[in-house]
């Protein structure tokens, strides 16, 4: 039963013994007797489990009286708990792969899984097509039901918001912590997808994950990609949602002196820049900066490009099409918002930087976090080797996702509780 399986955790002492054995006594000296027959009628070993449940509640609502200044269990409280369960091992079918020996073998069963769609590459297709295509996520997702690993239960709401830009509208994905009153902190998050392809869905763990290990209101922000639309419009309706996220912090019930930004590969450009273009226009800073890999440079002979050409899911000649359909003029990827690394980078908050090993911008991303410390910006950086780009979001089925997720997230809730 499933009190029984607990009573060896229970041991009263003082006041406890002394209201159970008041209880006890009221039970069999009732006058009806009605009590008294009922428990003639079960085996001391029920009677038994019955008196641990009312102990267990007693406990609990000692518990609770003990910590009535707070409101209830903060969300990242419950993240923590989620977060101790353990990755399974899992052991891909094939040999390791030509572009990484090194590769981890839980990443390779993710990226195997990835391959087996057989979709087309992504730079022979247009932009319309390659969204079309299978993501990573789909890749994660079939990998859970073959190993018949389960999803972790939510811990945040979610609803959409509508966000005016210059020309039309944006969408967000807001997700809202289930425990506490807030206002809670908050985080603009943006994805990552070469400013081209990918949207909320996609990067829908990464979000989820963030609001639930930080207790944080998650703003997550579809901008409009190119070719449709071109260089700097990305950059700009990111701005736009930063700005609306700061206006609507109450409404959201989110602080609006406690917001942070944060993104992945593309996205994680966007969060620096949103930084920077804070600084610039005399607005509210973010009080954090998480960068997951971040596109920071338009060097596409670096090391890892070289030694990651070929990788997957991102490669070489992803990144060419990618900047081919978003900037249109590859001249233009030396302008400082994506060339990152050449751009002022003094004053902007404490930043994270998270990089992987088998990824064409770990260069970049190491060069980024080196360049802010020497603008004597605050930075922390953690590179995860044995994995690939896009394995942020894959915590249910890489173990170092899952470790990233919560530095990550022990890295914003400094900034937050300063």
């Amino acid at each position: 039963m499933f009190f029984g399986k607990r009573e060896g955790l229970f041991k009263p002492k003082g006041s406890f013994k002394l209201i159970v054995l008041v209880m006890v006594r009221f039970l069999v000296t009732t006058p009806t007797g009605f009590v008294l027959v009922r428990l003639k009628t079960f085996t001391m070993k029920i009677f038994g489990s019955y008196l641990a449940a009312f102990i267990f509640l007693l406990q609990a609502c000692n518990s609770n009286s003990s910590n009535s200044k707070q409101s209830s269990m903060d969300s990242s409280d419950h993240s923590a708990k989620e977060n101790s369960m353990s990755v399974p091992d899992l052991k891909p079918k094939g040999p390791k792969p030509d572009w990484a020996k090194d590769i981890d073998d839980n990443m390779q069963v993710v990226t195997d899984k990835l391959a087996s769609y057989g979709d087309p590459p992504i730079e022979t297709l247009s932009a319309q097509a390659a969204r079309k295509g299978h993501t990573p996520t789909d890749a994660v997702m079939d990998v859970m039901k073959e190993n018949n690993i389960a999803m972790p239960p939510s811990m945040c709401d979610t609803m959409g918001k509508d966000i005016p830009v210059e020309g039309g509208t944006i969408h967000a994905r807001i997700y809202t912590p289930k425990n506490g009153k807030g206002p809670f902190p908050m985080i603009v998050y943006y994805h990552g997808g070469g400013w081209v392809i990918a949207d909320l869905n996609t990067y829908d763990p990464s979000a989820k994950a963030l609001a639930e290990q930080t207790g944080a209101v998650v703003v997550s922000v579809h901008y409009r990609q190119g070719p449709e639309h071109k260089f700097p419009t990305a950059h700009n309706d990111a701005f736009a949602a930063y700005q609306w996220a700061l206006q609507n912090a109450a409404n959201i019930n989110g602080n609006p002196k406690m917001v942070a930004v944060a993104g992945e590969s593309a996205g994680g450009n966007l969060a620096c820049n949103m930084s920077i273009m804070a600084r610039d226009k005399g607005i509210q800073m973010p009080v954090h900066q998480l960068l997951v890999y971040p596109v920071a440079s338009n060097d596409m002979n670096s090391e890892s490009y070289h030694k990651y050409a070929a990788a997957k899911p991102l490669n070489k000649p992803m990144m060419e099409w990618f900047a081919k359909n978003y900037l249109g003029d590859m001249s233009k990827a030396a302008d400082p918002r994506i060339a990152l690394v050449n751009a002022n980078l003094k004053g902007l908050p404490p930043t994270t930087v998270i990089g992987a090993e088998i990824d064409p911008l770990q260069t970049e991303g190491k060069l980024l976090a080196d360049k802010l410390k020497d603008a004597g910006v605050d930075v922390d950086y953690k590179l995860y080797d044995g994995v690939t780009h896009e394995f942020f979001g894959m915590a249910t089925v890489v173990p170092d996702a899952k470790d990233a997720q919560a530095y990550a997230a022990s890295e914003l809730k400094k900034s937050f509780n300063k």
